[in-house]
């Protein structure tokens, strides 16, 4: 039997590290006959940008506003974010919610207004100093969205992790109880399930998607 064509496109979104964290669940996505699109943020990845030099989150974020702006009139993608990834989720869905079909959060931030409470500035700083490249974590401590009913419209999926040491198992549970997801599921994983277990993460970014 055959199998069906995909119709969605993933679009994986990094905190930080650039795009190349998400190698090893694209090709797990890929090789199940996915489009996947994985962008360097401004500074991020071998993006030519000095972190230094970001000053705003819409600016960090514009390639992939460029992206979401380039897509044909009906197309939807199913958006996936890491961490602090999660804002840039939030941002877009404010700016193209018509193009978005889920978007999934992994051990993400999920905030509908996308305000940072001090110790949130404080965990992303130790996650900066951690990044091989330097991270503009000061422009995440202005970022704010006006709460649209738009954006509540959007199927939105959390994947907690479990033994989380960064954004810790009581925080993602704060997240969504502040702001409950369609559906919640756990791993029994680290911060960075992309790298640790991978083939668990791309099967249920692959429930999460239907």
């Amino acid at each position: 039997m055959t199998k069906p064509a995909p119709s969605r496109r993933f679009v994986l979104v990094h905190v930080g590290h650039g795009a190349w964290c998400w190698f090893r669940l694209r090709l797990l996505l890929e090789a199940d006959g996915r489009e996947v699109t994985c962008l360097d943020l401004t500074s991020a990845g071998v993006h030519p940008s000095d972190a230094d030099s970001v000053v705003s989150f819409e600016e960090y974020d514009k390639p992939l506003v460029d992206f979401m702006s380039s897509l044909p009139e009906n197309e939807k993608v199913v958006l996936v974010g890491h961490s602090a990834g999660g804002l840039s989720l939030t941002h877009i869905m404010h700016e193209f919610p018509e193009k978005i079909s889920v978007a999934i959060f992994i051990a993400a931030t999920m905030l509908p207004s996308g305000f940072l409470s001090e110790q949130d500035m404080k965990d992303y700083s130790t996650l900066a100093s951690m990044l091989l490249r330097p991270w503009p974590a000061q422009v995440f401590s202005s970022v704010s969205f006006r709460e649209e009913e738009d954006v509540n419209k959007i199927r939105r999926v959390y994947i907690k992790t479990a033994r989380d040491n960064m954004v810790k198992p009581e925080q993602q549970d704060a997240m969504i109880q502040r702001w409950p997801p369609s559906e919640v599921f756990v791993m029994d994983a680290d911060h960075s399930p992309f790298f640790s277990a991978p083939e668990e993460l791309c099967k249920l970014i692959f429930q999460a998607s239907i």
